[in-house]
Order: C-alpha cells, then sequence, then structure tokens
C-alpha cells in the first residue's frame, strides 16, 4: 500500500499520548528540508502519561516500505507499523504530504 515517508519532523506518538522521535534519521535524503526515517533505528517516546512511571520508552517498526530503500534499507511510510517497549502501538499523525513510496 503506498503511502507518504515519514521524516524526522512527523508528529507520531505512542497511544498514551507521548511524543515519538527517530534516533537516528537517515540525512542522505530530504523530504520538505528534512531527513527520512528507515526501518531498522527505534524511535525514543518522550512524555507518556501512564503512571507511575513511563511505560512507553522505546519503539520498534515492525511494518516499512517493501519497495524503497535508503542506504539498502526500509523507509518508513505513512501506513508503517510499530510497537513500543511494552506493546501499545505508535500513532503516525501528521508527515510530509508530497513524496510516496510502496
Amino acid at each position: 500500500m503506498p503511502g507518504f515517508l515519514l521524516h524526522q519532523g512527523a508528529t507520531v506518538m505512542c497511544s498514551h499520548g507521548g511524543q515519538a522521535t527517530p534516533t537516528v534519521p537517515q540525512p542522505r535524503v530530504l523530504v520538505s528540508n528534512q531527513p527520512i526515517t528507515t526501518m531498522p533505528n527505534p524511535y525514543i517516546v518522550a512524555g507518556c502519561p501512564i503512571a507511575p512511571s513511563p511505560i512507553c520508552v522505546t519503539a520498534t517498526w515492525t511494518v516499512a516500505a517493501t519497495r524503497v530503500t535508503s542506504g539498502g534499507v526500509p523507509v518508513l511510510l505513512f501506513d508503517s507499523q510499530a510497537t513500543t517497549n511494552n506493546g501499545a502501538p505508535l500513532q503516525i499523525l501528521v508527515t510530509q504530504m508530497r513524496v510516496k513510496g510502496t
């Protein structure tokens, strides 16, 4: 399924409302003047409001592009899927809307 490429400035959150950001964006490819993100690199989740301590800390991607790669690894798309360290899904809310991949 085609989807827009994720970039460093995309709004990605854990299902509890914590902000997820890429640990290692791919600096060789830019969309909307920001580096794209790729599958093998985890995301860090900050601000997960579940008490007594944040439950969501990191997230690992399980589904990414099947045909588009950067540096030999699949890029992340708007319909990519990830789960946090406790199994909660990430939600991709906003990304650039110019470049699509499959």
